[in-house]
């Protein structure tokens, strides 16, 4: 007949078994969730490389097309004002050379507000494809931190 002692004993060590089963589990969860957290930064991290390299490369892309741009005009605008020159130079009379300068300085005017328009507008474009990839991580960053959250 058993004692009671080893009643108590019994019951005793079935409880710490209990306790020992829980902590165990609670550890392997624990580790689990520790082992995919880092998996989910690597992730992250890596894809926030390539979205550092897609917004460096739109910079690249978007500072070569300014400059292109910026030489092309300088260029049609030096052609424009040596076609004025010349026109200039071989005018007949004092209304003609008035007219002509006041033709080109109306025409190069314009120009210049086209294109200032036109470089305005490229670079509202290439900031949004710079920042666009980056602020895409941003808010990716905002949604793992917010899903680890207990």
């Amino acid at each position: 007949m058993p004692t009671k002692a080893k009643t108590e004993t019994n019951g005793a060590t079935a409880a710490l078994d209990s306790m020992a089963a829980v902590s165990n589990e609670a550890v392997k969860e624990n580790m689990e969730k520790v082992m995919k957290s880092f998996g989910d930064f690597s992730a992250f991290g890596r894809e926030t490389l390539e979205a550092v390299m897609t917004s460096a490369n739109a910079l690249t892309k978007n500072v070569e097309t300014f400059n292109n741009e910026t030489i092309n005009f300088s260029k049609q605008s030096l052609e424009d004002g040596m076609s004025a020159a010349k026109a200039a130079m071989t005018s007949r009379s004092v209304q003609e050379l008035i007219e002509i300068n006041t033709d080109f300085t109306k025409s190069a005017f314009d120009s210049y507000m086209g294109q200032l328009n036109k470089m305005s507008d490229m670079m509202v474009s290439a900031a949004k494809d710079t920042t666009e990839p980056l602020n895409d991580r941003f808010t990716a960053m905002v949604e793992m931190v917010q899903s680890y959250r207990p």
